[in-house]
């Protein structure tokens, strides 16, 4: 079941408090800021942190970059 649109306006990260972004294909609330998305479930966003899955890759630890 995708998000009410209207609930999009009220809801904001746990971890950061910034706005969300709703991406339809996925049917989720992304983070862009943090790189993770938060599932929606029957409708209801699943805003646990712990439930929120990685969007990117990390980025390279210092002194490991490729010449």
């Amino acid at each position: 079941q995708p998000l009410e649109p209207s609930l999009l306006r009220f809801l904001v990260c746990p971890l950061s408090k910034r706005p969300l972004r709703y991406e339809e294909a996925t049917n989720e609330l992304i983070n862009e800021e943090l790189g993770i998305a938060y599932p929606i479930i029957d409708g209801i966003p699943n805003m646990v942190p712990e439930a929120a899955r990685r969007t990117h890759k990390k980025p390279p630890a210092e002194g490991s970059e490729q010449p």
